[in-house]
């Protein structure tokens, strides 16, 4: 019964809070719709604020002509129109959209509130059509007396310039007065239709006079640089060019290729059209004409020093060139006629004498090369630029030719010094062997090891290959090198045997002769030292050495010290 109770009230309060819930939302829609109403009144409240009417009654002032009367009936029926017909038609749609809040049919009063911003912007844009148009009038003679206030002053300080440095202008003096006249003119134009309150007119006659100062003002900064230009610097420019041209052509340069005297007339030809233009004040590109001209005739002088500078390089490289292949030609010749005898000596390689073919070749077409360019130069066909192009090229391949010719040169001219480096290295080589056996000879050690005499064959043998390869006819360079760095190594391993071998020696028989004083006292130095006399004359040197000197640091600590101090 509790249970039942609980869930009933439970569906009352859900109920009672849904309705609720509906009935704030329905305020809460209603509200923003009575806002968006409210906007809206206030919009076509503030365009029948607009201040047509004042700005029509000043227009009203103003009329003394037709046409200005019928632009003011004109815009009075449209803003007639707007304020009997428009604005009651909205305030109509703004009632029947307020109805419909009431009786909350949402979807009607958007779309009512929908038109309604429609047709508000439609009276906005006329409106404000209407404005723009009655401004233009109403403001049209304040605002063109303070253009024409500018317009006055450009004119007169144009016009100081221009009467400062009239003679700067030459012929164009009299049009330019002309012009000047023609301003004034339109300065009186623009009084008498002011007069006339006739604004359609002054719009235009304003807009003429600020077309004809911007154009004065191009005129009166710029024709003073242009007379400058057209009546000095480029004739100045043409003497001297032409004067350079018949000096340089006079001295034997070769400047069809420029063709100066076809520019200079086309040049000359231009001028004569710029100034036609010129003198009516057309002066549209002019400057900009006249200025390119000049850095033709300024290229010009740089044609004509580079022409300098290529001639001064193409009769030096001429000289240079002329003494490489001179030489190339002599070294060549020389090395064709000594190649079969050296061959007779040398084991030279076939790509040696292939090579040597391919150099004559190659010379002799550097050769006909450089006779067409002879010929060229004798006949004054090109440029000095061209010519010393044409050198740089041929001496670029002569030049590759030398460094090839000078490296096969060395290749074949190091087989003699090879040659004549092994035969005074087999010499040192010899002197080394013929050292390490008086060593022996001379230190008479009892016994000399196996291995010493197995160093002194191999030594001997290696400088009998040597021999060998000297006494070939031809003498292959590459074997006798590695026949020679053999023979060396193995004359160095044997002089260093015997040095060490010699030394251990020494230094044995020094410890064991050192020793006998305490052979007698000490029975244990005794038989290490005759152990170590046993190695000595078995021919065991470094084992002698290292026992005797062990044997002796038991009763001499430090004996190694003193039998080096011996060897020293």
């Amino acid at each position: 019964m509790t249970k039942g109770l609980y869930i009933g009230t439970l569906i009352v309060f859900l109920i009672v809070f849904i309705v609720i819930l509906i009935s704030v939302i329905k305020s809460k829609k209603k509200k923003r719709m009575y806002k968006a109403l409210d906007e809206l009144e206030k919009e076509k409240n503030l365009l029948i604020n607009v201040p047509v009417l004042s700005e029509l009654s000043k227009v009203e002032a103003l009329i003394k002509n037709n046409k200005l009367e019928e632009k003011y009936n004109a815009w009075k029926l449209k803003f007639d129109i707007i304020e009997k017909e428009t604005i009651p038609y909205i305030n109509d749609m703004l009632i029947e959209a307020d109805f419909l809040v009431e009786k909350s049919s949402s979807k009607e009063v958007y779309k009512k509130i929908a038109e309604i911003e429609i047709k508000l912007a439609e009276i906005k844009t006329k409106v404000k059509k209407i404005m723009s148009e009655i401004k233009e009038i109403t403001l049209s003679e304040e605002k063109n007396r303070a253009t024409v206030i500018k317009l006055k002053s450009q004119y007169r300080n144009l016009k100081s310039k221009f009467e400062s440095a009239k003679s700067d202008y030459e012929e164009t003096t009299k049009t330019i007065e002309l012009q000047f006249e023609t301003i004034e003119k339109r300065f009186e134009e623009f009084e008498i239709v002011m007069e006339k309150k006739d604004y359609d007119e002054v719009i235009y006659v304003v807009k003429g006079l600020t077309e004809m100062l911007d154009h004065m003002s191009i005129v009166i900064n710029e024709m003073p640089e242009i007379m400058l230009m057209g009546k000095s610097l480029i004739p100045k420019r043409t003497e001297d060019v032409s004067s350079e041209y018949i000096k340089l052509t006079r001295e034997g340069y070769q400047l069809d290729y420029l063709n100066v005297e076809y520019n200079i007339v086309e040049t000359e030809k231009k001028v004569s059209s710029i100034f036609d233009r010129v003198r009516v004040l057309n002066l549209e590109d002019v400057s900009f004409e006249l200025k390119t001209i000049l850095d033709y005739y300024d290229s010009l002088f740089n044609d004509f020093e580079t022409e300098k500078l290529s001639r001064k390089y193409y009769e030096d490289g001429l000289k240079s060139f002329k003494k490489t292949i001179k030489h190339v030609y002599k070294v060549l010749t020389a090395f064709d006629e000594k190649l079969p005898e050296m061959k007779e000596n040398y084991n030279i390689t076939d790509d040696t004498f292939t090579s040597l073919e391919l150099f004559k070749k190659e010379l002799a077409s550097i050769k006909k090369d450089y006779q067409k360019l002879m010929q060229l130069d004798n006949n004054h066909t090109f440029a000095f630029s061209k010519l010393n192009q044409e050198l740089e090229i041929i001496a670029l391949k002569l030049s590759k030719l030398h460094e090839k010719v000078n490296s096969l040169l060395q290749k074949v001219g190091n087989l003699h010094e090879d040659e004549q480096r092994a035969r005074s290295q087999l010499e040192d080589i010899k002197l080394l062997l013929k050292q390490s056996k008086y060593q022996i000879r001379k230190n008479r050690l009892p016994i000399i090891p196996n291995n010493y005499y197995v160093e002194l064959k191999e030594a001997s043998d290696a400088i009998y290959e040597i021999q060998k390869e000297l006494n070939k006819k031809p003498i292959d360079v590459d074997t006798l090198n590695i026949r020679v760095n053999t023979a060396r190594d193995l004359a160095f391993k044997l002089h260093n045997t015997t040095a060490t071998m010699v030394k251990h020696a020494l230094l044995s028989e020094y410890a064991i002769v050192y020793g006998n004083r305490y052979r007698s006292s000490k029975p244990m130095i005794d038989e290490g030292l005759q152990k170590a006399e046993n190695l000595f004359f078995e021919g065991e040197y470094k084992m002698s050495l290292d026992l005797s000197i062990s044997t002796l640091d038991i009763v001499e600590p430090g004996i190694h010290k003193k039998i080096l101090d011996y060897k020293k």
